[in-house]
């Protein structure tokens, strides 16, 4: 599945240097505005220390970890749902996206520019957020007005008016919560809603990066600014890392890295932490194909079946699925492989299988 994860922030905040880290590729990354003007998008593996294992236990040749596509996305100035700076372009890409890292300056530098005055990430998020809505709010009036044309039409079934109807509730209650630039509320609305309507920016699932200086690096917690953060957001959607450092760590060979990061009392770069949490926000879980040839970490939305699961890997094997043998990972670590199938650990499944997270599986199918 392609799994979308859009940076965005204000200009100069560091997004296109933690977009380099994060996926070591080299786009500019310069001190002045607009330096990222078209969408950059780049590929990295979701960090799972279950595959080597699993290459190791089947002797398999390679390993295909699961993917997370990373959106470098120009910077946002107020005003861009008017038009202003690169404000539509900045917006129709994000639409394209599954989840918001929010990059927020929480350090001083004098020699880094910045625009918005004093340094407030707060502040810079509710610049970021209220354009999102006044955008979503133009996108919505638009769509209650093609309901409205639909809902007079002697042609539209009493299904289709009721449907239409409830809709037209909806975008009447986001209106209301843009109205008072609440963006909770309209997250709320729409994830508490069975009823299906267009994309709204300001619902989307989004984390915040707070960028800290070098020196916050031990203990970010103690600068005022992510403390900030943490007290708007709460300490489980806020990252706090330093862009610059997590940069230089994503340059260095293994030796290096490893030497730096000692140095440093990190037990791991915290761009991995950013992978992983980005991953599980979305209501990810991974299953496993194991053989020979190569281990594949396959992505799936949390709850789905075996038969939709199979379909990931390809759609005969959805069309024509019959049943799965289906172990977990967690079992090789209580038994060898070989010892598995005697103590009735290898199940045979049917269609309507909950996937498990870390289910190793063989599709049985015929088409």
């Amino acid at each position: 599945m392609n799994i979308k994860v859009g940076l965005v922030g204000l200009p100069n905040v560091g997004k296109s240097s933690l977009f380099n880290a994060l996926t070591k590729s080299s786009i500019p990354a310069e001190n002045y505005p607009f330096c990222t003007i078209d969408p950059h998008v780049a590929i990295t593996h979701v960090p799972d220390e279950r595959i080597a294992k699993l290459q190791q236990i089947y002797n398999s040749r390679k390993q295909i970890p699961a993917n997370v596509s990373f959106v470098d996305i120009a910077g946002l100035v107020k005003g861009a749902a008017a038009g202003q700076g690169l404000g539509n372009q900045f917006l129709a890409n994000i639409q394209e996206v599954n989840l918001i890292l929010h990059v927020l300056r929480c350090f001083d530098d004098d020699n880094v520019i910045r625009e918005q005055g004093d340094i407030n990430p707060v502040g810079d998020f509710e610049t970021i957020i209220n354009e999102l809505m006044l955008k979503d709010l133009e996108s919505l009036n638009k769509r209650l007005e093609k309901i409205t044309a639909q809902l007079k039409k002697q042609s539209t079934s009493p299904q289709e008016k009721k449907d239409l109807t409830a809709e037209q509730e909806l975008l009447h209650k986001v209106a209301q919560h843009i109205d008072n630039f609440d963006a909770p509320a309209i997250r709320k609305a729409v994830l508490e809603s069975s009823v299906t309507t267009i994309p709204l920016l300001s619902s989307k699932n989004f984390m915040i990066i707070a960028n800290v200086s070098e020196e916050d690096i031990a203990n970010p917690t103690q600068n005022q600014y992510v403390q900030q953060v943490i007290d708007r957001f709460g300490k489980e959607r806020v990252i706090p890392l330093c862009v610059k450092t997590e940069l230089e760590l994503s340059q260095l060979d293994d030796t290096e890295k490893k030497e730096m990061m000692d140095m440093l009392g990190l037990q791991k770069p915290i761009l991995e932490t950013v992978i992983e949490k980005s991953f599980h926000n979305l209501g990810l879980i991974t299953f496993f194909t194991c053989g020979p040839q190569e281990i594949h970490a396959w992505p799936i939305i949390k709850g789905i079946n075996v038969q939709a699961a199979a379909g990931e890997i390809h759609s005969d094997l959805e069309r024509g699925f019959i049943c799965a043998e289906v172990f977990n990972y967690n079992d090789l670590l209580e038994k060898p492989l070989k010892e598995l199938k005697d103590s009735g650990k290898i199940r045979t499944e049917g269609k309507g299988y909950i996937v498990q997270d870390g289910d190793i599986i063989l599709v049985r199918f015929n088409v």
